[in-house]
């Protein structure tokens, strides 16, 4: 989509710091991070959000989990929560399906 930030990382026309990047998946740097390691974790193809996915994403969304795993691992990290949020109300602020891979302190529990 031609007014999605995230399409436009995606496609490279803007630029972020990429941490992992496959045929199918883009993950970088959070620019506002909400934890030591904030890494966001986007599918190239546009999903405005996870309940707008469909069952022809099944492959997809299994590669942005096993991609988080990666990353995790690549970054040497212990313990992380992946979260998504599902609409305005929920806290989703970019109309673009995204994990938040988050690490490096203390998760709180109700989250929000």
């Amino acid at each position: 989509m031609a007014d999605c930030i995230f399409c436009g990382i995606a496609s490279g026309e803007i630029e972020t710091r990429i941490v992992y990047e496959d045929e199918f998946l883009l993950a970088f740097k959070d620019l506002n991070p909400q934890a030591p390691t904030h890494i966001l974790i986007i599918p190239k193809k546009h999903i405005s959000s996870l309940s707008q996915a469909a069952e022809e994403d099944l492959e997809l969304l299994g590669m942005m989990q096993l991609a988080a795993v990666k990353i995790a691992k690549d970054l040497d990290l212990k313990d992380f929560r992946l979260v998504t949020n599902c609409g305005k109300g929920a806290g989703q602020s970019v109309e673009h399906l995204h994990y938040h891979l988050l690490s490096g302190r203390r998760m709180l529990w109700p989250p929000g």
